[in-house]
């Protein structure tokens, strides 16, 4: 993991912040999902129909990107941060399927970071990429407030 000093985020901008580590997206992940947002269509839960129409069940897309915050802890740790806030997304794309089974990762680039209301504001580009497929899962915008401590 990346150590940074709060004071030197600026100075990461328009660069790599870094990659995450390989997760496996497990079918009881998609399960425990569905149950925690009442979202249990077929093509994510019911392994036998998603088999036989999808050749296998697949992750909600909205699960793929509440795991950047998961992802997010092995890339960087700022230093001299009080307290970090999720303050939302600008944008986010759903650019490709996450089957069951597969492994993802995240790559986050640094688009912005400026001083708001005393605490920086920072704009990531997250990337989730998907193990042995060229085209990412998820593409989001996520915007952090990290006030100093």
């Amino acid at each position: 993991m990346r150590e940074v000093p709060l004071s030197d985020l600026p100075s990461l901008v328009g660069q790599e912040v870094g990659v995450s580590d390989w997760l496996e997206i497990t079918q009881d992940r998609v399960n425990r999902f569905a149950d925690a947002t009442g979202d249990h269509q077929w093509i994510h839960v019911d392994i036998e129909r998603a088999t036989r129409e999808l050749g296998g069940p697949i992750a909600h897309g909205f699960l793929i990107v509440s795991l950047i915050p998961f992802l997010a802890k092995n890339i960087v740790q700022y230093q001299g941060v009080g307290r970090g806030i999720n303050y939302g997304s600008n944008k986010v794309r759903f650019t490709n399927v996450v089957p069951v089974g597969s492994r993802v990762r995240m790559r986050v680039k640094m688009l912005s970071a400026e001083m708001r209301g005393g605490a920086y504001q920072v704009v990531n580009e997250c990337k989730i990429e998907i193990d042995g497929q060229e085209r990412p899962a998820c593409v989001a915008e996520n915007i952090s407030l990290l006030y100093p401590a």
